[in-house]
């Protein structure tokens, strides 16, 4: 199988003397071609009755590295359940227009701290409103910046609880549709408008080279009055399990998997993805052709911002909201929030016998234990 990791080790020189690349992409793909490599170092895990020896190289743990996060993955999504209250769940889209790419590609963290901010306040203040729902909800925000092609296309998935807490009792929406996505679209655009316009006011906000102040207004106000954003609310969901699995699929392991490669060679890449259906049509597989270069720039546009969350908790979930949380989950006959155990990698491996066998010593089967450590491999400065 091709791997993202085998086309940076070829390519990467490549594409350092055709682009520039900003720090977390470039400690992205320092990480990602050395993941799993002498580079990082190694240890060793022997049979603790001294029949076999194994040399294990080292993981980056990088958050965009598709070949290291599996375990990471499933501890995250074991907490997330820990704390999902056992109701039914809305998920909501919030998708920033296109005419915005290039702003968030110069003020990443600024366009960030703007999307979760807009997104936030819009559902809290919608939802404390009595006439939607009058209480105080759980919310989860997850962050994803690329579209099925790998394109630039930030967007929030929010998880949404299906009621809230007010005063001790848990109140339910008074409608089934939940909340009106014309109404949500048009409180979101607003908020998000302003927060982009106090940024560039406070200075915090860098234009491109060829965007005067007076057209980044131009731009703003032409937004304010485009009628329709891309603000979706799904139909409900029983429970929150199903949406936090697909979250959890992009909230460890970045926005590609190796097994989409379908071939590479010295001058393209050929990958799958699903492309959207019409809205009639199911949707299909496509495959895009790209030269290496662009593949990884692509792969790499989508390095996450250091120091940055890409979840973050609202309302009951919120982690300062805990006594709320436990009421909330009393009130639905569930035990208060409690630490959970990090599956360790045996009980991870353990779901993949092939794997598993890997870290049982073949000749009497005990459980191989962790020998000495193996220092990274650098070169001189």
């Amino acid at each position: 199988m091709i791997t993202i990791q085998q086309i940076l080790n070829e390519h990467l020189d490549g594409l350092l003397r055709s682009r520039t690349l900003s720090a977390p992409q470039y400690r992205a793909a320092r990480a990602l071609s050395a993941c799993r490599t002498a580079k990082l170092g190694a240890h060793v895990q022997r049979c603790p009755n001294g029949h076999v020896e194994r040399v294990w190289y080292n993981s980056c743990r990088h958050r965009a590295c598709p070949q290291c996060n599996g375990l990471a993955k499933e501890q995250w999504l074991e907490r997330t359940r820990a704390r999902l209250i056992d109701c039914a769940h809305w998920h909501v889209v919030f998708t920033i227009p296109h005419e915005l790419n290039v702003l968030w590609m110069l003020n990443t963290a600024a366009m960030m701290g703007a999307l979760f901010a807009a997104a936030r306040d819009t559902l809290l203040e919608l939802l404390a409103d009595p006439r939607h729902l009058g209480a105080q909800p759980g919310i989860l925000l997850a962050l994803h910046t690329w579209g099925r092609s790998l394109n630039l296309h930030p967007h929030l998935h929010a998880l949404v609880s299906d009621g809230g807490l007010r005063d001790g009792m848990w109140i339910s929406p008074r409608r089934s549709h939940f909340l009106p996505a014309t109404v949500v679209m048009q409180l979101f655009r607003g908020k998000l408008l302003d927060a982009l316009r106090g940024l560039h006011k406070r200075s915090a906000l860098r234009l491109p080279d060829d965007m005067s102040p007076e057209r980044f207004t131009s731009v703003l106000n032409r937004l304010g009055r485009k009628v329709k954003w891309n603000v979706r609310v799904c139909a409900r969901y029983a429970h929150g399990r199903g949406v936090s699995i697909y979250l959890a699929r992009y909230v460890k392991g970045g926005p590609f998997h190796n097994t989409q490669i379908a071939r590479a060679s010295h001058d393209q890449v050929i990958f799958r993805y699903t492309a959207h259906g019409q809205a009639d049509q199911p949707r299909r597989s496509a495959a895009l052709v790209l030269s290496p270069e662009r593949f990884l720039g692509r792969v790499l546009a989508h390095a996450p911002e250091p120091n940055r969350h890409s979840v973050r908790y609202y309302g009951l979930y919120a982690h300062a909201c805990a006594a709320q949380l436990n009421a909330a989950r009393a009130l639905h006959q569930q035990l208060p929030v409690q630490p959970t155990q990090p599956i360790s990698w045996q009980g991870y491996l353990a779901r993949f016998p092939r794997a598993l066998a890997g870290a049982h010593c073949p000749h009497c089967h005990a459980p191989l234990v962790r020998g000495v450590l193996i220092a990274a491999s650098r070169a001189p400065p």
